[in-house]
């Protein structure tokens, strides 16, 4: 099993019972540094109250999964919502 997959698999019970679903995981290198992506969704959105709250039960399960040998910078985001325009 691929390391993106054994943290999709780690991190989607815990995340559910937030009513979050996890949306994208990629492990990306930026210039000299890599960076640990993982877009959420919520039905109704997710606050910076929520993404705080899912990237404390995220990290503890990271640590204990210990997959990656690279330092790397974890970024735990919302899935980008589009705009709603009123056209006339």
């Amino acid at each position: 099993m691929e390391r993106l997959d054994k943290i999709r698999e780690a991190i989607t019970e815990p995340l559910k019972r937030l009513d979050i679903v996890v949306e994208s995981i990629e492990f990306v290198k930026n210039g000299n540094y890599f960076s640990l992506n993982i877009v959420l969704d919520r039905l109704n959105g997710i606050d910076l109250d929520t993404i705080v709250e899912a990237t404390n039960i995220i990290n503890p399960i990271l640590d204990e999964l210990d997959l990656f040998e690279e330092s790397y910078v974890l970024d735990v985001s919302s899935k980008e919502r589009g705009c709603e325009t009123d056209e006339q």
